[in-house]
């Protein structure tokens, strides 16, 4: 694959990969437990593994800058290992990053997420940078694109954390992140307050995750595989570089404008 990558290069190669970089992508992730059969870094190393691929789609137009390799967790800390940043914490490291991409010319950017605890801070962050910086600012979950691999292939009624999702991602994209020896179902805490608060109730709220699974799993990893994983991510990049190369090609918005196209 070829692709520009910060944490690769010398300045007078950034220099040079600048005349045509119109995009900087920030993967985002978590340092935080997922279970017996993962390793704590998942989400970052599959943020890093899915922005480099998505680079090399879109090259030359983007570059790859460092991973922010920690995020919003505090629902996984009472899980030996975890590491939560406050999300004034991920705000102020993303404005800095965003505000030193700016410095050297690049007025868009997109943090690919892996971790859905960063997204509501990811939110705010694009809404305030596209006004306060005057810069194009979006963010994308690394798997959203992907609809019609999740419809076929996962059918636990609750996944997303070290499931058969994303172990699948993982041994298609970083195996070396995942225990085959370990895989186990998630051990669910059934009728616990957790139901009443989670994404898509009347109410919601913060729960610890040990509220909802005993062994820090969802799902069922025991159902996961290459194969699904490479449905996943492939389908996932297509149409995360389909939406990208739609903003590269609009028009540059004014700073009025810029918040609401986020």
């Amino acid at each position: 694959m070829q692709y520009y990558d910060l944490t690769e290069m010398t300045w007078p190669e950034v220099e040079e990969a600048l005349t045509t970089v119109r995009m900087a992508i920030v993967p985002v992730g978590a340092h935080e437990q997922h279970g017996p059969h993962m390793n704590e870094s998942c989400d970052a190393v599959l943020a890093t593994e899915m922005a480099k691929r998505l680079a090399a789609v879109l090259h030359p137009q983007v570059v790859v800058t460092p991973t922010v390799n920690m995020g919003v967790s505090p629902h996984h800390l009472n899980f030996p290992g975890t590491i939560s940043l406050r999300p004034e914490t991920l705000l102020a490291v993303l404005r800095d990053m965003v505000t030193s991409l700016q410095r050297h010319g690049i007025d868009k950017v997109l943090f690919l997420n892996s971790h859905g605890g960063n997204q509501g801070t990811l939110g705010l962050a694009c809404a305030s940078f596209a006004q306060e910086l005057g810069i194009e600012c979006y963010y994308a979950k690394t798997t959203v694109a992907a609809k019609n691999a999740l419809k076929e292939h996962i059918h636990s009624p609750l996944y997303g954390h070290s499931c058969e999702r994303e172990v699948s991602e993982a041994y298609y994209l970083a195996p070396y992140l995942v225990r085959p020896e370990r895989l186990v179902k998630g051990d669910i805490v059934d009728g616990g307050r957790w139901e009443g608060l989670r994404p898509g109730s009347p109410i919601q709220g913060f729960y610890r995750y040990e509220e909802m699974t005993r062994n820090g799993c969802i799902g069922d990893a025991t159902k996961a595989s290459y194969e699904i994983g490479e449905a996943i991510v492939e389908e996932a990049l297509a149409g995360l570089a389909a939406a990208v190369r739609a903003l590269l090609t609009e028009p540059a918005a004014r700073p009025a404008d810029r918040a609401l196209a986020t």
